[in-house]
């Protein structure tokens, strides 16, 4: 090959591999910028009383942890590599960032005396988030729990 041609090949190599890691970087960011505002939509939507709305937010929060989650598992046979490690993290602050906002559903229902709501949203915890790096929301959910038997009694059911 002359020189001049190996010297092109070589340019547009090299541009194509820092396009090809922007575009890594971009996707990361992108993924990002949407969790962001999910989250952001999330507390608007809670703050404004529209609860199916915050709910639909935060289940799309879930389904992108969830979608990063196997895209982490496809990619486990390159292990060390920058792209899953930062995938994994984003899906790890993605996972928890839904289970923060499950809790501050819990807390919103509780401050409007909604109570079965409440416990249906701390309960909605306890049965979604049982990996073992989600123990912290479990216990909180469980200790929301024992605080609304403290302002209502949990609905008994009628005996026979």
């Amino acid at each position: 090959m002359p020189a001049p041609l190996k010297r092109i090949s070589t340019a547009v190599l090299g541009l194509l591999v820092l396009f090809l890691f922007g575009c890594a970087h971009d996707t990361y960011q992108q993924r990002a910028d949407i969790v962001k505002n999910h989250v952001e939509a999330f507390y608007t939507h809670l703050k404004a009383n529209r609860v199916e709305s915050a709910v639909h937010e935060n289940e799309q929060i879930e389904a992108m942890a969830a979608q990063m989650a196997e895209t982490v598992r496809t990619q486990a046979q390159r292990k060390g590599t920058t792209q899953i490690e930062r995938e994994f993290a984003l899906m790890q602050t993605t996972n928890e960032t839904a289970a923060q906002n499950w809790l501050a559903l819990g807390q919103y229902f509780s401050i409007k005396r909604q109570y079965p709501q409440a416990r249906a949203t701390y309960q909605r915890i306890l049965d979604t988030y049982t990996k073992s790096t989600d123990r912290s929301y479990r216990d909180q959910a469980l200790r929301a729990l024992k605080d609304l038997d403290i302002m209502t009694p949990p609905p008994t059911t009628p005996t026979p």
